[in-house]
């Protein structure tokens, strides 16, 4: 999971930098304080001190290897003194965060949906934030579309019959929690991403075919006999068609963020 939350940043970097950019729009450029809730790996963390240079960032997560490969990634990019990890779990106690705070900027993305209990996740955000302070929860829709409608292997339409077999959750809404917990939401802004082969960067074909294994290893009692071998054969590194090879990848999604103050 680290390695394709990885490739998600990498192969979505134009993406990643609009948002941080609208991000800059909202919150004072000399922002001292940013909390990355449920941070993995830290993608998010090395976004936010890039756009937010004279900031302190906290990365909380509950997976000390998650902090550790956050941790070489900051010092390889220069930023390990302004970046500081918290091992917690946020369903417990803030106790360790609050020392941390209050923060100018609460950043949760793919997240939030983890919680136990998101209404009181939500309230103890709002407390650890100075007024003034902005949240920005992201969700993702579900996961990218990433081949084209005919692979060459099976029947045409395959990544949509996954998709529709697969993706039984009912979509992420932030807007009435959020408000609960007294934020004012300013903007529900999608992102629809569209990005072809070139724009995506050479991470593409790896981050296409992590994507889709994990998809499929939630397929086998959903799909058809023929298309499971289809899929198997895309996953396949040693067949022709296989997604390793493939120079007609691209990517397409939709990731909805939620901007909300504290008034």
């Amino acid at each position: 999971m680290a390695r394709l939350l990885e490739l998600d940043a990498e192969v979505l970097a134009p993406y990643l930098a609009q948002l941080t950019g609208l991000l800059a729009q909202r919150v004072d450029p000399g922002a001292a304080r940013i909390l990355d809730l449920g941070s993995g790996p830290g993608t998010g963390s090395l976004a936010l001190a890039r756009q937010f240079p004279a900031a302190q960032v906290t990365a909380v997560d509950i997976s000390p290897q998650m902090l550790h490969r956050l941790q070489k990634q900051a010092a390889a990019r220069g930023v390990a003194d302004r970046i500081s990890t918290l091992e917690a779990n946020v369903d417990e106690p803030w106790t360790k965060i609050t020392e941390k705070g209050p923060f100018d900027l609460i950043w949760a993305a793919a997240f939030m949906h983890h919680v136990s209990d998101p209404a009181r996740t939500f309230t103890r955000a709002f407390e650890h934030l100075r007024p003034g302070g902005l949240i920005a929860v992201t969700e993702m829709d579900f996961f990218p579309r990433l081949l084209p409608e005919d692979t060459g292997t099976g029947r045409p339409g395959l990544e949509a019959r996954l998709h529709h077999a697969t993706n039984t959750q009912p979509p992420h809404e932030w807007t009435g929690p959020l408000a609960d917990a007294g934020f004012v939401v300013e903007e529900r802004r999608p992102f629809e991403i569209r990005l072809d082969g070139a724009q995506a960067g050479p991470a593409l074909n790896a981050y296409a075919h992590l994507f889709l294994a994990k998809l499929r290893s939630h397929a086998t009692d959903v799909l058809e006999a023929d298309d499971l071998a289809a899929l198997d054969a895309l996953l396949d590194e040693t067949q022709p068609q296989s997604i390793a090879h493939r120079g007609d990848l691209n990517v397409r999604t939709t990731r909805t963020t939620w901007l909300a103050r504290r008034p």
